[in-house]
């Protein structure tokens, strides 16, 4: 079909992102000027379960799609007429929960006549950050930039390299073999008796505590894959915590904390230190800190190998405090430029998809009428 591009409006492109348990949608132009950026949260109701349920997702993001696309274009200033495209996430995700978002993209694109643009979830994460870099201009990046996208389902290294026609080219060093680091934040916080999701509870927490209280090991991982490769592994260290918690008879203290924080739901991760003893916060600082270190290790080892000249950390895990303090401080040490997306566009969003998009348009990389959702969409 033929496409029609907004008058005045060049290189306005709507996002969509629905992957998991946030309804979002955003404006962005020429994928770095962010107009508006509409993000409809699931944490209050998931809360509950701790952890995303996903046909309560799905059917939320039903209810939530219209109006948040609707208050991020009013937010933008902008009609539809004015859109340039229209892009979706395609996966990695929730398939209910994708669906849902690209039903909606799909309809949207072709009754307003502009082509649909599928972007990778993942993707979108390194470009949350290629965007804020390009547009503060305070770092210049220069390839090969090895992008960690670390968050609640994802833990992976990324060569990243732009091509001639201005698309961005990947190819996967490193992955988690069994949880995401972000996932066994959220895991331990919930074996510990701590709120939902439990990154925040204990990056905030981890700072009463002593981080080398507890001595915790990561074994080397032999990979299958072939080359050279720096994966990661985090259920071992979940394990651990647990039968550090058996064997130091934590349990009626941790069994305490959820009764009196159930109890009083409003209580914030920077409220939580008086709920907990000297040998809880101990244990939340050696984890934390470990988690932490592994994930500099992993990827300053793939930056030397490769010989990356810059790093970019993004996803949900980025915007924990201690991770950005250590990796600033070994960038600089090593010489090596690092950046981070602000903390709102660590976690979720659609102007990160908004901004993955804007390459693929200008090279017209658009998506097929026949377009489906890719539960476990890879990159590169």
């Amino acid at each position: 079909m033929a496409f029609t591009r907004g008058e005045g409006h060049a290189g306005l492109i709507l996002g969509i992102e629905s992957s998991c348990d946030e309804t979002a949608a955003a404006v962005v132009r020429g994928g770095r000027d962010v107009l508006g950026n509409v993000v409809a949260s699931q944490v209050a109701l998931h809360a509950a379960y701790g952890g995303v349920v996903p046909e309560l997702a799905s059917r939320e993001h039903l209810r939530n799609i219209v109006p948040v696309v609707r208050a991020a274009m009013e937010q933008a200033g902008v009609g539809f007429e004015d859109l340039d495209a229209v892009a979706v996430t395609q996966g990695p995700g929730l398939a209910g929960a994708l669906l849902v978002g690209i039903l909606y993209a799909k309809a949207l694109a072709f009754g307003l006549g502009k082509p649909l643009i599928a972007v990778n979830h993942l993707e979108g994460h390194i470009h949350a950050v290629l965007m804020e870099t390009y547009r503060r201009g305070e770092l210049k990046l220069e390839a090969p930039l090895l992008a960690l996208v670390v968050s609640g389902g994802h833990t992976h290294l990324y060569l990243a390299e732009q091509g001639a026609a201005g698309t961005w080219r990947y190819r996967n060093v490193g992955r988690t073999v069994d949880d995401a680091a972000g996932e066994a934040y959220d895991k331990v916080a919930k074996l510990l008796g701590l709120g939902y999701p439990g990154g925040p509870w204990m990056d905030a927490l981890s700072a009463h505590g002593d981080p080398s209280a507890v001595r915790f090991n990561f074994a080397e991982i032999k990979s299958r894959h072939e080359g050279l490769r720096f994966d990661f592994s985090f259920s071992g260290i979940k394990t651990a915590v647990l039968r550090y918690v058996q064997n130091n008879g934590m349990a009626d203290g941790i069994e305490k904390r959820r009764v009196a924080l159930v109890a009083h739901p409003d209580v914030k991760a920077g409220q939580g230190a008086g709920y907990c003893d000297k040998q809880t916060l101990d244990l939340i600082a050696s984890f934390q800190g470990a988690v932490v270190g592994n994930l500099m290790r992993q990827t300053f080892a793939a930056a030397e190998a490769f010989g990356a000249r810059g790093i970019l950390v993004s996803g949900g895990v980025a915007a924990n405090r201690e991770l950005r303090q250590r990796f600033t401080a070994e960038a600089a040490r090593r010489g090596l430029v690092v950046a981070f997306p602000t903390v709102a566009l660590s976690t979720d969003n659609a102007a990160m998809i908004a901004a993955a998009a804007w390459p693929k348009f200008v090279a017209e990389e658009f998506a097929p009428d026949l377009i489906g959702a890719v539960p476990q969409l890879q990159l590169g």
